[in-house]
């Protein structure tokens, strides 16, 4: 496992259910023997390495945003605002 096989896995959940969500990719990573793509963020939770959302943009830079209060990823849509993250 590498992060360009996160990434691709991540891109391909998203593709398949229009959402993923940052838990189902730690999940995933850790289930594949990926802990060294986590890091553990201020709260205490892992979440993950620059590296993998680095290579996951690279996949889909003007097409996907971030909804940070729920902590998942989707396509975007007209009313979102220009920029990575999104509102809901």
């Amino acid at each position: 496992m590498d992060v360009r096989n996160i990434a691709l896995w991540m891109q391909s959940e998203l593709e398949k259910q229009g959402c993923i969500y940052q838990d189902d990719v730690v999940d995933y990573a850790l289930k594949a023997g990926g802990e060294s793509f986590l890091r553990e963020n201020a709260d205490g939770n892992l979440v993950l390495a620059r590296s993998v959302l680095t290579e996951f943009r690279k996949l889909n830079e003007p097409d996907v945003v971030w909804v940070k209060p729920d902590r998942y990823w989707r396509f975007r849509v007209p009313e979102d605002e220009s920029g990575r993250d999104a509102r809901g």
